[in-house]
């Protein structure tokens, strides 16, 4: 197993943000974590990544405890692709996926060339090799989330994390991110945790041959976790969202259609 989380628990002060929360996530899986706002989805993924130190519980990487990782061999298991990002120097970017390469290269020493095949492998997979010689700081939001993606898959580590990546995403870049997500966990045995409003990404990857769980949280705790088909349903959405949904299903396709909030 890549990644193990048992009985996590985590406070900002006196706030409870995870309350006993597991979860597991094998090669070639995607894992969506789902759950209104201040639900615990960030916080799981900064405990995951060693930002945040558990109150209790535990978290293992590859069957070792996450606090035994140097910060280097962390980022050698786990890579992240943020919610939020602000470009502040200006790279190109086939410099800005180069960056997902810092984990193998010594404090004084330079990238090898090697690195930089990784980086135009990486951008031909996400299908951004025409941005390559672009600034960084000058691409539309929606290539800049691609760019993120290719920077965290030239990191090469088994796990990806990915905090509601898609959001604010255009029909056609949310698709185009999907898919290779999708094939990331198919064709490369990656292991993905994906937090999301949408369950019907958690539809999506499940149709398309992936291994896919779902997990809810609610105020921090495990609302439901499963297969997508298995537990997501209109009463389960009314109870962590409070909102009445219907859930569709057309050519094999599920969809959540919202009705109005309670």
């Amino acid at each position: 197993m890549i990644l193990e989380v048992r009985e996590l628990s985590f406070s900002y002060g006196k706030s409870e943000a995870l309350k006993n929360v597991s979860l597991g996530l094998s090669a070639g899986e995607i894992l969506c974590v789902m759950g209104p706002n201040g639900s615990g989805k960030s916080t799981l993924i900064d405990s995951i990544m060693g930002i945040h130190k558990p109150a209790s519980g535990s978290i293992l990487l590859s069957g070792r405890e996450l606090r035994s990782y140097s910060r280097q061999e962390l980022a050698r298991q786990a890579s992240y692709v943020p919610q939020n990002h602000s470009v502040t120097f200006p790279y190109t970017v086939r410099e800005a996926v180069m960056m997902g390469r810092t984990a193998y290269v010594s404090a004084f020493g330079e990238p090898p060339e090697s690195d930089g095949v990784f980086a135009e492998d990486a951008m031909k997979r996400v299908g951004i090799s025409e941005l390559a010689d672009k600034s960084y700081g000058g691409i539309s939001g929606g290539e800049l989330r691609l760019v993120l993606l290719a920077r965290a898959l030239c990191q090469g580590s088994p796990l990806m994390l990915m905090d509601e990546p898609t959001a604010h995403l255009d029909y056609r870049n949310e698709l185009r991110f999907l898919e290779t997500v999708r094939s990331l966990a198919i064709e490369d045995g990656k292991a993905v945790l994906i937090s999301t409003h949408s369950p019907v990404h958690a539809f999506y990857f499940a149709s398309r041959g992936v291994p896919t769980g779902a997990i809810f949280l609610k105020k921090g705790a495990v609302a439901a976790r499963g297969e997508p088909d298995d537990i997501i349903t209109a009463e389960l959405l009314e109870e962590v969202y409070g909102v009445r949904a219907r859930i569709l299903e057309s050519d094999g396709e599920k969809t959540v259609l919202l009705q109005n909030s309670l």
